[in-house]
């Protein structure tokens, strides 16, 4: 399993992933799933995978080999980002079409989807969720992030933290949070983490760190919040049991 998740704000964009894969129990590797494919000065493309490995590095490596060989169609070729998404989804069917005869014979699991997130030229930021059938949804001001993976450990936190407005420094933050509450509470979800914090209209990435197991903030940001949620959890008012007893009791009066 994985987890990645994007972040869009008014001041830019919040990508990270985790980095383990597994196949069963006792077979646990660690895989790149954060890619960069931007044009700096032009454009930034950040991907974010999830699924079947060979799919997604199927995806990848075709993309990369057609920026390699200046094909006339390749990631810096086209003029949205909405294009750009559409192009990675169209890849995912055709490797898909390609392979599903000989995955489906052996009933493996090929399903896969993509985080893209960015900017081009011309356009705001913009950040798609790609799924396995290669269509995809946008980010907007009222869903400011996207998951793919394992997501459920990781959503509490950013519902209740992330606004539009959130700065960029508070969002890389909330998602180191939300990847630390999965690896919490999934054993399929581990570091290295790659963060990625992309300024809106620079063009380039001046913010992206990779921290591995034991990393000395991961361990201090882990154990701060472990503590506060403790305090908070302490600070909450107890449960009037008397108070709605008696009103249970009315009720059977009442009836």
């Amino acid at each position: 399993m994985t987890y990645c998740l994007g972040i869009i704000t008014r001041s830019g964009l919040v990508l990270a992933s985790d980095s383990r894969t597994n196949a069963g129990v006792d077979y646990i590797s660690t895989y790149q799933k954060l890619f960069d494919f931007s044009l700096p000065g032009d454009r930034v493309l950040l991907l974010c995978s999830s699924g079947n490995l060979s799919m997604t590095q199927a995806v990848t490596t075709w993309l990369e080999k057609e920026i390699k060989n200046k094909e006339d169609l390749n990631l810096h070729q086209l003029p949205t980002l909405y294009e750009v998404a559409r192009y990675i989804g169209s890849k995912i069917r055709q490797i898909q079409e390609e392979d599903r005869k000989w995955l489906e014979r052996d009933s493996i699991d090929f399903q896969c989807s993509i985080l893209l997130g960015g900017q081009i030229k011309g356009e705001q930021p913009g950040l798609y969720l790609i799924y396995n059938q290669g269509n995809c949804i946008q980010a907007s001001q009222d869903t400011t992030f996207l998951q793919i993976g394992e997501t459920k450990y990781g959503k509490p936190i950013l519902d209740r933290t992330l606004t539009f407005d959130t700065s960029l420094e508070a969002a890389a933050k909330c998602a180191l949070l939300s990847i630390d509450s999965t690896m919490k509470s999934n054993i399929s979800v581990g570091p290295p983490i790659d963060l990625v914090m992309y300024e809106k209209d620079s063009f380039m990435l001046r913010h992206q760190l990779r921290l591995r197991l034991g990393d000395p903030y991961l361990a201090k940001i882990r154990k701060l919040w472990e503590v506060s949620v403790k305090q908070a959890f302490n600070r909450m008012p107890d449960i009037e049991w008397e108070y709605y007893q008696e009103e249970a009791q009315e009720d059977i009066f009442i009836d």
